[in-house]
């Protein structure tokens, strides 16, 4: 039940990063993709049916924790506090952002709520990143359980008291950035015409090549700094079928890209970080929360809440998900196709 309960977690989050994903990527390229006021308004158009509900996924994903590994949830938020207040003021400045831009028809208003969209989504991207670096990494739990991580303390990933911003931690941010934008800029070349349409191309072109070159440092950088993860893959071998999905992912979108079958570049992408998620998890496994020490790794069991409450909750669960999925095939069916100012 606890191994179930770990995959439903990241099943949510895997769709949080897919659904808003798209959304943080589009406000990170918006200033430059889109040039004129029509454009930013197409931008707004072709995420403002979905971008509130994509962050459900959030919402429940952290809910779910709280219910099925309160541990979890009480170490991580005794350490990673701060970020987490600044993820939640950036998620509330960007959709201040997209809700007031069009309230009073004046160029320096606009542009204003413009930035503000533009540095939410791409911090947001950022953090986001950071945050799953972190967890690869690992944190300094003390004997307590607990553990506090300063924002930096020398840059170093094999420091005993790392920071929450070290060279390796910023380059798996960088990464979920440019992830987002690849991400974004293909949801726009699907959802956009004219010359929005042949920008959003061009970035995701470009994001493409960067992410490529990115994954390929991420992916040597994990195992320099946790050299163990290679052990899920030895033990299971069929855990390899992950990061070729993600690589599948990346060759399906630069086919798109190429060939401008933009459905090809979005399922290109969202493949990506399906894989890339899976398979982060699959190198973590059975552990939810590494730890410097791995001693003091948190596992799945170690976190989990009792065998009955994550009986009875698996119920509201899949009655909650199917009200959600019926909800989100609606609002998608609803506003699909191309949208203009």
């Amino acid at each position: 039940m606890e191994t179930l309960w770990f995959v439903l977690v990241l099943a949510m989050l895997i769709m949080y990063v897919l659904l808003d994903g798209f959304d943080l990527g589009a406000g990170t390229i918006h200033l430059w993709a889109a040039k004129t006021d029509d454009e930013r308004r197409t931008v707004l158009r072709a995420i403002g049916p979905v971008w509130d509900g994509n962050e459900v996924w959030l919402i429940a994903a952290g809910g779910t924790l709280f219910f099925a590994f309160p541990v979890l949830y009480a170490v991580s938020f005794s350490g990673f506090y701060l970020p987490l207040m600044i993820v939640l003021w950036l998620l509330m400045l960007r959709g201040v952002a997209i809700e007031l831009r069009s309230h009073i028809p004046h160029p320096m208003w606009a542009s204003f709520w413009d930035v503000v969209f533009f540095l939410g989504s791409s911090l947001l991207a950022l953090f986001f990143g950071t945050a799953l670096g972190n967890i690869m990494r690992g944190v300094p739990i003390g004997p307590n359980g607990y553990f506090f991580v300063a924002l930096w303390t020398d840059f170093s990933p094999l420091s005993p008291r790392p920071g929450v911003l070290d060279w390796y931690t910023v380059l798996i941010g960088l990464l979920g950035v440019s992830t987002m934008v690849m991400h974004g800029a293909n949801y726009l070349a699907v959802k956009t015409l004219g010359d929005l349409h042949g920008r959003s191309r061009r970035i995701a072109r470009g994001a493409w090549g960067v992410t490529i070159l990115l994954t390929a440092l991420a992916t040597l950088a994990t195992f320099y700094v946790r050299p163990t993860l290679w052990s899920n893959f030895l033990a299971h071998p069929a855990g390899f079928l992950l990061p070729l999905v993600a690589i599948a992912g990346l060759v399906l979108m630069g086919m798109g890209s190429f060939r401008e079958n933009d459905r090809w570049a979005f399922g290109g992408s969202c493949a990506y970080i399906a894989g890339m998620m899976t398979s982060a998890a699959f190198t973590a496994y059975p552990n939810v929360l590494l730890a410097t020490d791995p001693a003091r790794n948190l596992s799945v069991y170690a976190a989990a809440t009792s065998h009955y409450g994550m009986s009875v909750g698996l119920v509201w669960w899949i009655l909650g998900m199917v009200l959600a999925a019926l909800y989100f095939i609606t609002i998608y069916r609803m506003f699909r196709g191309k949208v203009s100012a």
